[in-house]
């Protein structure tokens, strides 16, 4: 399923694969090995004197949801994680100044037995199957996805490469992305199984999912266009894992990136991401709003090409 990269990668060549379909597999790397022993770290001292990955065994659901919570926004708000996430990505071969970034999340899915039925929040739920772009319709959007700990097919992510370029149908054309930001600013949780992302409206082949099998300190990148999902945690252990999304600002100012398929929603969201050298946010760069009509394909208006060459 992987295309072998060795950093630092050509950057056009780099997401010209991307936008193909590619799903990039980075080997351990000396920069990114920083990253997941730091976050490891920052785990073992947060949880201790409990194992991170056994941590659901010593909390009861709510205090598994704040905890989580609060973990993953501590996480993102750090200035070292940021500067060594900053690295990592210099050293895959992405520019700072070139490149913009979303949080990065630090997602914890606990096991839960088979005949269990619990309410999951943003900080413990199932990722339900979905493609990014059905939310964000950013088609220069590159994911970047990696486990803290060993992982198994049962704890895990899965990729549908099979489905790149079968359209599919879902709920995009009524997602409202506006919506569901206004509801997480007014304190509202907005998870992922709740509205949080556009749904799929057919069935899909379980078997068409290859479940993301990668050593701790790899990483993986592929579109935001490719089709994905959680895999449901059965396996006694809490999976923790990384994750993020960058843009090359020059792309998405140009329409460049992996090919619509079957995405209807009505904005774009530059203003979830910032840039990497510097931290500001995307659209303030190339003058939009932070919500922008949905215009895939097509040039951004030439004051934000000239922008995001000057800025």
């Amino acid at each position: 399923m992987y295309s072998i990269a060795h950093p630092p990668c050509p950057p056009r060549q780099f997401h010209d694969r991307i936008y193909a379909g590619e799903i990039v597999r980075l080997d351990a790397f000396q920069q990114y090995n920083k990253v997941v022993d730091f976050t490891r770290e920052f785990l073992e001292e947060r949880f201790h004197p409990h194992i991170p990955v056994e941590i659901h065994r010593h909390l009861s659901h709510d205090q598994q949801v704040r905890q989580f919570a609060a973990a993953t926004r501590d996480y993102a708000r750090s200035d070292e994680v940021k500067r060594l996430w900053r690295e990592a990505f210099a050293a895959v071969g992405l520019d700072p100044s070139a490149t913009v970034s979303d949080r990065l999340h630090l997602r914890f899915q606990p096991h839960q037995a088979p005949e269990q039925s619990v309410i999951r929040t943003r900080s413990t739920a199932t990722v339900r199957f979905h493609r990014d772009t059905w939310g964000t319709n950013l088609y220069a959007q590159v994911n970047w996805w990696a486990p803290v700990y060993p992982i198994t097919p049962g704890r895990t992510m899965a990729l549908y490469p099979a489905l790149w370029s079968r359209p599919l149908k879902n709920s995009s054309a009524t997602f409202d992305l506006a919506r569901v930001l206004e509801r997480s600013r007014s304190g509202e949780n907005v998870s992922a199984t709740d509205g949080g992302i556009p749904q799929l409206l057919e069935e899909v082949a379980p078997e068409l999912g290859i479940p993301v099998i990668i050593d701790p300190g790899t990483l993986i990148a592929f579109s935001a266009a490719h089709a994905h999902v959680g895999v449901p945690n059965h396996t006694g252990l809490t999976r923790i894992s990384l994750e993020t999304r960058t843009l090359c600002i020059e792309d998405f100012c140009a329409g460049r990136g992996a090919p619509n398929v079957d995405g209807r929603a009505k904005w774009m969201s530059p203003g979830l991401f910032r840039r990497l050298s510097d931290g500001v946010k995307l659209h303030e760069l190339v003058g939009l709003a932070e919500l922008h009509p949905s215009e895939f394909g097509k040039p951004l208006p030439s004051f934000a090409r000239q922008a995001a060459t000057t800025g």
